[in-house]
């Protein structure tokens, strides 16, 4: 079984450690035996996303987030059509924002995004950083555990990762946090948040694979992650007893 996954703008697009999920997937495939070959790609001329079966990118500042999304803009077809089509995805953080229609700055400038998909983000001079770690409990996942650290706070109506226990998530005020469409997870966790959340993880490959070799045709092997769901569990435990204080 072999897979490709192009890695945007890894030079540009990799804060608090963000590259870590591409290790975490890397290492999964390959307990597996699965053949994970990762692409850095760093400009998106030529590039055809029919050439890979999952991608991800990373978080950045408002400054690489505005080159990203110029590179971006050139394939935004080929993008939407990919996410459409259920290719798996990990967006994080600016990678997540600028699929949307735009990001407000603080300012009050507009940087515009891709606008695959229907939400914005916005930036409140009058309002702090959301920053912290954050627990989201999810029905598809399970516990999930991060760390957050963004200014935007973004509104959409799609169905999203699940509600926030701890933290803030999308926004200060609905209580959701990241987006879930089609094979798509956009998130504000940082971390990363892959090595901690195993779950999503093989979401994301499973999801490849079903799309490259036809649904029901190879089902993930299951892998001891017990040091992984240990660390999930102790995170979650701490955060917990955290709002109880």
């Amino acid at each position: 079984m072999k897979l490709k996954l192009y890695h945007f703008m890894p030079d540009k697009l990799n804060l608090y450690g963000d590259i870590g999920n591409v290790i975490s997937l890397k290492k999964r495939c390959e307990w597996r035996g699965i053949d994970l070959e990762v692409e850095n790609i760093t400009d998106t001329t030529g590039i055809k996303l029919t050439d890979c079966d999952m991608f991800f990118i990373g978080g950045g500042s408002d400054r690489e987030q505005c080159i990203a999304t110029e590179q971006f803009a050139k394939i935004k077809d080929e993008f939407k059509a990919a996410i459409e089509g259920g290719v798996p995805a990990l967006t994080i953080c600016g990678g997540y924002q600028f699929l949307g229609e735009y990001y407000k700055a603080a300012d009050g400038s507009k940087l515009a995004g891709l606008n695959i998909l229907d939400f914005y983000t916005e930036s409140l001079a009058d309002k702090p950083r959301l920053i912290g770690n954050i627990l989201v409990e999810s029905d598809k996942f399970g516990d999930i555990v991060g760390f957050e650290n963004h200014g935007g706070r973004t509104y959409h109506n799609y169905d999203t990762l699940g509600s926030v226990s701890v933290g803030f998530g999308n926004n200060d005020d609905d209580k959701k946090e990241g987006i879930l469409y089609n094979n798509l997870i956009g998130t504000y966790l940082h971390g990363p948040i892959l090595p901690k959340n195993p779950k999503v993880s093989d979401f994301l490959i499973q999801g490849a694979l079903d799309n490259k070799y036809g649904k029901g045709n190879y089902i993930l092997p299951e892998l001891n992650s017990d040091i992984e769901l240990d660390a999930n569990k102790f995170i979650a435990q701490q955060l917990r007893k955290s709002m109880k204080k």
